[in-house]
């Protein structure tokens, strides 16, 4: 069988205490490991110091959906507590909302769990063991409502999954700006309006997509082999002004870089499309691009990413790129340079051939 299609094949050791906790006290103080393919060669760095490794002319992708303040620590009508996870702040045709919820109790179809007087009754119960929530006595959108009440969902492996009010400023891109995810993009964390400058100064454009982050991007792969894998999927758009830079920058050659995996699950799916020019923007699309090796990745010249989790799918989508045995080898010497880990830790620029 090919090794590149085990998932015992993605795993590395990694010491807990690398795993970061919190991030770095300026976003742009994360440390950067780059690695060049037309050189095979690799450099610790400072994430400022990518300002001068992007291609002049280039473009930038990110990814702009805003992480919500998704998780709601509710109480049941009988006193028990509960934590409710809303899975969108849209509401369905039958105007509930999706979550999941985790009490010490039976969840049924007509519990009531409350919060200051709001009141959320289970409507539903769904096949994935999710649930549909209809909410009464909100004065605003449940939007407004969670950004005010709700608890930023940092992933479990960070401080046990509790948050704190750090975390809505840090876990969230300086870019941020249309509401759906439930995990931020985390390599748009490290960027800074003065790394912007400096890009812009050497005629690098910023253009964005607005893919939302699902819980799916946490979900272990269950196979062994990965040919069987079945990926989650997740929502994604492109508007008129960000469709066209794209656009016009794959028709004149321009190098395109993505910031952080979900931009490169957007725009690998839409790679023909928007590189002939035939992108419908503004159309609400869905991916379940599964990216790993004997994948070929078209849409690209270059990727921004954190380091992620052994055997997981993003590890394998890096590894789409370059190799398996390559990003092996950075996450190796990551480890023993102490580079942090995961959603709050420190970056890794690969510029392709």
């Amino acid at each position: 069988m090919n090794i590149d299609l085990i998932k015992s094949s993605y795993y590395y050791d990694l010491p807990e205490e690398l795993i970061a906790s919190r991030p770095a006290r300026n976003r742009d103080d994360s440390k950067l490991l780059f690695y060049g393919e037309k050189n095979n060669q690799h450099q610790d760095l400072n994430f400022k110091d990518i300002v001068h490794l992007i291609p002049e002319n280039a473009l930038l992708v990110a990814n702009q959906s805003k992480v919500f303040p998704c998780r709601l620590f509710a109480k049941k009508t009988t006193g028990a507590k509960a934590e409710i996870f809303f899975l969108s702040v849209f509401p369905n045709k039958n105007n509930t909302y999706p979550c999941m919820i985790k009490s010490s109790s039976k969840k049924n179809i007509g519990d009531i769990f409350e919060y200051e007087g709001i009141q959320f009754s289970v409507a539903q119960k769904n096949l994935d063991g999710t649930f549909e929530l209809f909410a009464s006595g909100l004065n605003n959108s449940l939007e407004d409502f969670l950004f005010e009440k709700g608890s930023i969902p940092i992933p479990p492996y960070i401080r046990g999954g509790v948050s704190d009010e750090e975390d809505k400023v840090r876990y969230q891109t300086i870019f941020a700006k249309s509401t759906g995810s439930v995990a931020a993009p985390t390599a748009g964390l490290h960027f800074t309006e003065d790394v912007f400058r400096k890009l812009k100064e050497r005629g690098v454009d910023l253009a964005f997509v607005t893919l939302h982050v699902g819980l799916g991007t946490f979900a272990p792969v269950k196979v062994d082999d990965l040919s069987e894998h079945s990926m989650h999927t997740e929502n994604y758009f492109i508007d008129d002004q960000n469709t066209k830079i794209i656009q016009d920058a794959y028709q004149s050659g321009r190098p395109v870089i993505a910031v952080g995996t979900t931009t490169l699950r957007a725009l690998e799916s839409s790679f023909n499309e928007l590189s002939s020019g035939n992108f419908s923007a503004n159309e609400m699309l869905d991916t379940n691009i599964f990216l790993h090796p004997g994948i070929e990745v078209k849409s690209i010249k270059g990727l921004i990413t954190n380091f992620h989790l052994p055997e997981s799918t993003l590890l394998m989508l890096v590894s789409a790129l370059i190799g398996r045995e390559k990003v092996l080898e950075l996450y190796n010497h990551a480890v023993t340079r102490k580079y942090r880990f995961f959603s709050y830790g420190d970056a890794n620029l690969i510029l392709l051939k």
